[in-house]
């Protein structure tokens, strides 16, 4: 059975989209069949992997909202294990459709629980926001991981995130944890960036991921070509980050393979 792990901050240009695209794809290069959930009416996640938005004729919207079965919407990536549920700019009118909806704040929980058992781990990338659709995320997920950008203002918002994180714990998903604290774009070469990882770490302790995602150029040309960095450039800076990120996950949860084990010891 999948674990699901959302990727959500409602302070947009964490890193967020770029986490949950390289998270699922560094699952899949270590062959963990891996779906990814564009949850985001941005749809960045899904132009991230190679789909033009030009050719999707049925998105997570159809699933939220007109009762489509999530295997009809699955799409094959390019990239062998990983999946996606792509977004559509419809998504945005979502939160309003449902408002009136019975269990408005499960249905994305339902939609999964028929593909649940075919994964290893489902990505969900939550919108910006947190709205009707991150709650759902959040509802539905075992785990979230929170990306935090290594600038001035990192802490913004993020005290109002861990809030929402808690209310949902409380009244909708009491198994719902906090998978890690992701430090992202960050550049060995400022004194603000290892300021503010001392800071985060200093506030939030073993919440923190030991990985760090470095600022790099590689990690950020690949959504253009459609690629994950892991695709774009495996022996990149931000495909090692997201390789070793993919393994302190695993073994964070006692899921990685014996194979995997051995290259991890090595």
């Amino acid at each position: 059975m999948a674990r699901i792990i959302g990727v959500a901050n409602q302070k947009g240009g964490v890193g967020k989209t770029t986490t949950a695209i390289n998270l699922a794809a560094s699952f899949a290069v270590m062959e963990y069949k891996t779906l990814l959930i564009d949850a985001d009416p941005q749809a960045n996640s899904t132009t991230g992997i190679g789909f033009d938005l030009h050719n999707i004729t049925a998105s997570l919207y159809d699933c939220m909202v007109n009762n489509a079965q999530a295997q009809d919407v699955i799409l094959k990536s390019d990239v062998p294990y990983l999946d996606l549920i792509p977004s559509h700019i419809d998504l945005v009118g979502a939160e309003i459709e449902m408002i009136n909806s019975p269990n408005r704040e499960n249905v994305l929980k339902n939609i999964l629980s028929s593909v649940r058992e075919l994964y290893d781990f489902i990505i969900i990338d939550c919108s910006p926001s947190l709205g009707l659709i991150t709650v759902n995320s959040l509802v539905a997920a075992d785990s979230v991981v929170v990306p935090v950008q290594c600038e001035f203002f990192a802490l913004e918002g993020l005290g109002k995130l861990l809030n929402t994180i808690k209310i949902v714990q409380n009244r909708l998903n009491p198994e719902l944890e906090i998978e890690g604290i992701l430090m992202t774009m960050y550049d060995g070469r400022l004194r603000l960036s290892n300021q503010v990882v001392s800071e985060v770490r200093r506030h939030f302790e073993n919440l923190v991921f030991e990985t760090i995602i470095h600022r790099n150029t590689r990690l950020s040309e690949a959504p253009s070509f459609g690629k994950p960095v892991v695709l774009y450039d495996a022996e990149s800076k931000g495909a090692i980050n997201y390789l070793n990120l993919a393994k302190e996950v695993l073994q964070k949860n006692n899921l990685l393979k014996s194979e995997n084990k051995k290259k991890a010891v090595q």
